[in-house]
């Protein structure tokens, strides 16, 4: 079963910084356009970033812009997203997600949480 697992996640004060990763088994990643979601309490989940399938091309979230990077490693089947300068409206559990033609698959989430 394809399951995309992401790890990172924590606590990190106001202006810190974390880097997630996303290890996704169990497809030919290197065919996938990735993305980072992410969903805070009671709110929709939102796309914060994508990167296509030869990590040619990045795109993101206005609210990330300058602060984040999204990155790849094919020989890895490893997704990262590299956040600095973190702010509390950050505070989100952040889904790894992977799309070919079709098929579509979420990982489990990992907790991000902005505080001092």
């Amino acid at each position: 079963q394809v399951q995309p697992v992401e790890s990172g996640g924590g606590l990190v004060q106001p202006g810190g910084s974390l880097r997630l990763s996303c290890a996704a088994s169990g497809l030919t990643f290197k065919m996938y356009t990735m993305s980072w979601f992410r969903q805070a309490p009671g709110k929709e989940r939102d796309l914060v970033a994508t990167i296509t399938d030869d990590g040619a091309t990045t795109t993101y979230a206005d609210s990330v812009k300058g602060r984040f990077t999204i990155s790849r490693d094919n020989a890895e089947n490893t997704m990262y997203l590299q956040m600095n300068s973190l702010k509390p409206e950050d505070t989100s559990v952040y889904y790894c997600f992977s799309a070919f033609r079709g098929l579509a698959y979420w990982g489990k989430g990992t907790l991000v949480t902005v505080s001092s």
